[in-house]
């Protein structure tokens, strides 16, 4: 067993600019729920991303699903990321991630299942018709995004290994490999990092398996080659490069609980009424907007799960939000 399809334990351990709103000249965006056209791609995003060497992704847009709101730069999405296994400055990833291999890859599916599977990449991004989602991302330190991300529901993948009647939850393996992932050297979480979702979470069709952003394959700071996107959650609950993912029955370990249990919970909502950390999750900053190349981001108030209850609240129905967190 190769390290992209080990970790095989029974208990985890932890482990602003031009803006490139211009994403799709090929397409116009007109929505069944009234979504106007966005704009198309403007030849300076499209160098942008051409100057990064990546395969372009097509991919259906989805407008029921996808914000009308101004996507975040391409320069910005793809230099201002938390990815611990490249260090723990936002600029790091960006630096260190050209060690990173994303081919061969493969990803594990397996636990209570039927059918247990390896999947290479290609397989997965055959598996289903591709989408294009622009969601709202939001993360813990207050700052936020808006990305077109590409890829097709989690649970398309999951209906292929036909999950038993003890799958509660879902668990997400990703890469360990301190040569590839210089950040792993460093003891700022117990690695691999693991995250988890419970069963209707996962199910949700908002629960994106991510290949790409902007029209291309995912650059490796952000989470290549395959990903997940939450985008009611806090990012990091959206686990980056998994090697594995595990059906359980129960409740796993994840590497921020493991790590700093009263901040990070399990559920990790995006909650403007519940700030763990040491500072207040009720406004957040938007990079790349802004006056003066976004040196001055104005500060917006947080929404409840990042604006999609409509979507997902009837997952915690009956649940106490500043508890279960």
């Amino acid at each position: 067993m190769n390290k992209r399809q080990q970790i095989g334990f029974d208990h985890p351990v932890a482990s602003d600019i031009t803006p490139e709103s211009v994403f799709r000249a090929r397409r116009s965006f007109l929505g069944t729920a009234g979504v106007a056209a966005l704009g198309g791609l403007l030849p300076a995003a499209q160098a942008l991303a051409a100057q990064d060497g990546l395969a372009a992704l097509p991919a259906r847009l989805d407008p029921r699903d996808s914000t009308t709101e101004k996507p975040t730069p391409y320069s910005d999405v793809t230099t201002y990321n938390n990815f611990y296994e490249f260090g723990t400055s936002k600029s790091d990833p960006s630096r260190y991630a050209g060690s990173l291999r994303t081919r061969p890859w493969t990803v594990v599916v397996e636990g209570e299942v039927a059918k247990p599977r390896s999947f290479g990449i290609e397989d997965l991004l055959r598996l289903a018709p591709m989408e294009e989602r622009i969601y709202r991302h939001r993360c813990v330190e207050a700052w936020s995004m808006v990305i077109p991300w590409i890829g097709y529901p989690l649970s398309q993948l999951l209906r292929q290994v036909q999950p038993t009647s003890k799958a509660r939850y879902v668990e997400f393996v990703t890469l360990l490999d301190p040569a590839e992932m210089p950040g792993q050297n460093d003891a700022v979480l117990q690695w691999p990092y693991l995250e988890g979702l419970r069963m209707d979470e996962a199910m949700h069709p908002l629960a994106l398996l991510t290949f790409g952003l902007y029209g291309k394959l995912l650059p490796n700071q952000n989470g290549a080659p395959v990903r997940m996107v939450l985008p009611w959650k806090y990012g990091f609950k959206s686990a980056k490069s998994i090697v594995r993912i595990r059906l359980v029955e129960k409740q796993p370990v994840t590497s921020w609980m493991r790590a700093v249990p009263n901040w990070y919970g399990f559920y990790s909502n995006v909650n403007p009424n519940v700030s763990p950390q040491n500072w207040s999750q009720a406004h957040e900053r938007r990079i790349g907007q802004g006056s003066f190349g976004g040196l001055f981001t104005p500060q917006v108030p947080t929404r409840m799960f990042n604006g999609y209850g409509e979507q997902v609240a009837q997952l915690y129905k009956g649940m106490d939000l500043s508890k279960d967190f």
